[in-house]
């Protein structure tokens, strides 16, 4: 297995919380001294872990954020009305 590193810069917010005390966190890192990324994934209390994870540049977090924003606060999650919007 490849050995990485990274730097934890920024800790923006988690976003959820395990009954296991694991944390889904919004973070700004630098992995194996490249430029820093967004980066959402999860991490054991102590931090000796963590579940895999989606990284993003900021122009991407910021498109998120547009997509994330679009989305109406009535809209159903239900995936059969997803399904019908699609069609």
């Amino acid at each position: 297995m490849e050995d990485f590193h990274f730097e934890l810069l920024e800790q923006i917010g988690t976003v959820s919380e395990s009954s296991k005390g694991w944390t889904r966190e919004l973070t700004l890192i630098r992995w194996n001294g490249r430029s820093p990324k967004y980066d959402l994934r999860d991490w054991a209390p102590d931090r000796l872990k963590m579940g895999r994870g989606i990284s993003m540049t900021k122009d991407e977090v910021l498109c998120l954020r547009d997509l994330l924003n679009s989305i109406s606060p009535d809209s159903s999650s239900d995936s059969a009305v997803y399904a019908e919007q699609l069609n």
